[in-house]
């Protein structure tokens, strides 16, 4: 099997133990070594050895589709897909389907209508990815309720969870495998190459994490567990599985620029409905996590007032953002941590006395600006689905289009898992609500993002890592963790990270130091992708800087072309976006904690115009740790044939508006 341009070559073959396994090349070097494929099903013997292959067919593949939204306008799928059906000694069929991409490749599994196997209850899954050697590895452990860490680098040999980094302090952490990881796991190669293993169409399954084997470079899928039910799955065939997935790039920006996993989804079924806006927001939010204000009522200084929330409405009307986030709307919040019984708390239409959504909810259309609603089920989701009806009711009622929903908090009921096969079906309940309710996701403590969002492109953004937050109260993220993230976190999809903090010493509120330059800030719009961007810090911050703000005014979240203009895993990154619908690029970059003295071309502008390069950098004695506000803005005129040298102070960055002459 092979691409069509004849880069990835796969092999499908039986080894000498009668295993169905496979190998990887990528131009003709060796990328996955043989790996076996294959089940434990219940009841019954393992599935995936001395299979006998009855037939087979390929299919090329050559066309453009286009997004409602996303990083790129148009995407190019060219692929050629194979289908291969097998028997084995016991009559029982599986179907295997590989699909080559020059960038990389997937396969699947599919478990075909046949009599007495209707049923299917899956206790392990068997998929190998044994790489060439030792790798070096970008991970976090296979937590089965949170993302929520930072990125540790290490060799493959040095996965465990014991030496994990930035513990989520809410979130149930929940590690059973000691020497495993989530997905997108990120590696490189001794010869450069880099590869990331992922899936892609995650629909009525487990979510998979990848298990180290003793010779420390076989990675063995492993399934996330429903402890209710002693299983990983539980299926009806006909069913196939998700895609498993390997992205294979010559540099970290090949892994970025591929479109891979969004090919291997669905195309979209909603059309292109209004109601789906990408847009920027502000809200009641960052001054709960500076303990300003708290979300619940009995705390005694509550920030979702009616006199609150048409201050931030008044603050997004005036400088031109779509909508308004109001936490802490609802009654419940003074048992939604710690409380062992967090069913039935909130029921996500009862404000609290000091919230007059009627009158918001006027306030903000007489403004021209949306009211986004918030939903935290604090991981109670029977609960939420209990009243899903009314909710999305009380949203029709107000014209809201867009929720973000929340999960903080262990699973009920106990032993089931925020990323097992039962909450995977109940975050796809949700997105298909909304849906039907025409209302765009923006999902915190969320299933990892898959690519789902070509099908349900209101599935806007997800969280799904340690976010911007962490800042305030997780001791915060350090400078490289942006540099680590676009090459494995946002490989799978947008994040909804929350950027844009202009005030780094928070020692007015707590103990605190946001550890980045206020320059690396504004290029976090550009750096992480979202279709729906927050300025999450207080407006009266915003109001002391308006000249750096307007960068935030200015970027846009809806892009017509991404590119990656230079990057070093853990190092530095660099990417520019070409705005939708007009002629504008916009270039965002960070470093780590030493900086990044950097020139590179601008050969991504368009040639034969010239644009005036509006730049927002740090000052030449800034540093994320003791001078961390200090900027300058300066102008000047380029081309594609310019060279731009840019440095990058510790923990700093570089945002650049490219604006055509």
């Amino acid at each position: 099997m092979r691409d069509p341009d004849k880069a990835v070559v796969a092999t499908l073959y039986s080894n000498e133990e009668g295993e169905m396994s496979y190998m990887v090349t990528y131009k003709g070097e060796t990328v996955i070594e043989e790996s076996t494929m294959g089940f434990h099903l219940r009841d019954q013997e393992f599935l995936g050895k001395d299979m006998k292959l009855l037939s087979f067919d390929s299919l090329l593949t050559n066309e453009h589709w286009e997004q409602l939204w996303g990083e790129d306008h148009t995407i190019k799928d060219y692929n050629r897909a194979y289908s291969f059906r097998f028997e084995d000694g016991q009559g029982r069929k599986l179907n295997v389907h590989f699909k080559l991409f020059k960038d990389g490749l997937g396969f699947r599994y599919e478990f075909p209508e046949q009599p007495g196997f209707e049923e299917i209850i899956i206790d392990d899954e068997f998929t190998e990815f044994t790489m060439t050697g030792d790798h070096m590895a970008w991970w976090i452990p296979a937590d089965y309720d949170s993302y929520e860490y930072l990125y540790n680098t290490t060799k493959i040999s040095g996965i465990d969870s014991s030496i994990v980094q930035g513990k989520e302090l809410l979130a149930s952490v929940t590690i059973q495998e000691k020497h495993a990881a989530s997905t997108p796991l990120t590696m490189k190669t001794e010869s450069g190459l880099h590869i990331s293993i992922h899936e892609a169409n995650l629909t009525n399954f487990s979510s998979m994490t990848l298990r180290v084997e003793d010779d420390k470079r076989t990675l063995t899928s492993s399934l996330v567990p429903s402890d209710i039910h002693g299983w990983k799955a539980k299926v009806q065939a006909p069913f196939k599985t998700p895609w498993r997935t390997i992205q294979i790039g010559e540099t970290a920006g090949d892994l970025l620029e591929s479109k891979l996993i969004l090919n291997l989804n669905e195309p979209n079924k909603l059309g292109e409905p209004e109601w789906i806006e990408p847009q920027k927001y502000v809200g009641i939010w960052w001054e709960m996590h500076l303990q300003m204000s708290s979300w619940d009522l009995a705390a005694g200084k509550h920030g979702a007032t009616t006199k609150n929330a048409k201050k931030y409405i008044d603050f997004a009307a005036k400088h031109g953002f779509k909508g308004v986030l109001i936490e802490g709307w609802n009654t419940g919040w003074e048992k939604w941590i710690g409380f062992p019984d967090r069913e039935g708390v909130f029921d996500f239409v009862t404000p609290y006395p000091d919230f007059d959504i009627d009158e918001v909810n006027r306030y903000a259309d007489s403004k021209g600006v949306d009211i986004i609603m918030h939903h935290e089920t604090s991981a109670a989701p029977r609960t939420y689905e209990q009243q899903l009806d009314t909710a999305y009711a009380l949203m029709q009622k107000y014209g809201m289009h867009g929720v973000k929903t929340g999960y903080v908090g262990p699973i009920i009921p106990e032993g089931e898992y925020h990323h097992g096969q039962w909450m995977v079906n109940h975050y796809r309940k949700v997105l298909k609500k909304a849906a039907d309710s025409e209302v765009m996701v923006f999902a915190h403590e969320p299933i990892k993002a898959t690519g789902l969002r070509r099908t349900y492109p209101n599935m806007m953004a997800r969280e799904g890592l340690r976010g911007s937050e962490f800042n305030a109260w997780g001791g915060g993220n350090p400078p490289e963790h942006l540099t680590i993230v676009p090459f494995t976190r946002m490989l799978a999809g947008p994040i909804d990270y929350t950027p844009g903090i202009f005030k780094m010493d928070l020692s007015k509120y707590m103990d605190r130091v946001v550890p980045t330059t206020l320059a690396y800030q504004l290029a976090e719009y550009v750096v992480v992708y979202s279709p729906v961007q927050m300025a999450s810090d207080l407006p009266e911050h915003y109001n002391e800087k308006l000249d750096a703000f307007q960068f935030i005014k200015d970027v846009p979240v809806d892009w017509e072309k991404s590119v990656v203009v230079d990057a070093e895993i853990g190092d530095y990154t660099v990417i520019a976006r070409l705005e939708r619908l007009g002629n504008d690029w916009y270039l965002g970059g960070v470093a780590d904690e030493n900086g990044k003295q950097l020139t590179f071309k601008l050969d991504f502008l368009q040639a034969g115009v010239t644009y005036e390069a509006e730049i927002y950098r740090d000052a030449d004695d800034a540093h994320y740790l003791d001078n961390a506000e200090a900027y300058v803005i300066e102008k000047l005129n380029v081309n594609s044939e310019s060279e731009m040298s840019i440095n990058m102070a510790p923990g700093g960055g570089v945002a650049i508006r490219f604006r055509a002459l």
